[in-house]
């Protein structure tokens, strides 16, 4: 059985893996981590990441192909901007997980 702490790694390694202009669900992320049925835990490690980290946590949207964040609040926005900047598209507020799924 993994610690918490290793679950946290585990989920990070993951995160890093996913290339610029492609993004994977909290679902998908938890069963290469092999947390299979964890999604909350990766939306919940990644809402804790340390400031200023490196880590492409943007490229990380729910399994709808969208930002889970509050509409249009600063974190939404932030999230929205970077992926857009990947050439990322999005139709209304929903990204074709089809063309950009990774």
């Amino acid at each position: 059985m993994n610690t918490p702490q290793q679950n946290k790694e585990s989920i990070w390694q993951v995160v890093f893996q996913i290339p610029e202009g492609r993004v994977a669900s909290y679902g998908q992320i938890a069963q290469q981590a092999g947390l299979p049925k964890a999604a909350r835990l990766v939306g919940n490690t990644l809402r804790n990441l340390p400031d200023g980290t490196s880590l492409p946590w943007h490229r990380v949207v729910n399994s709808q192909g969208k930002i889970s964040h509050p509409f249009d609040s600063a974190s939404y926005r932030t999230q929205k901007q970077r992926l857009l900047s990947e050439g990322i598209v999005f139709n209304k507020e929903t990204i074709d997980r089809n063309q950009f799924a990774w």
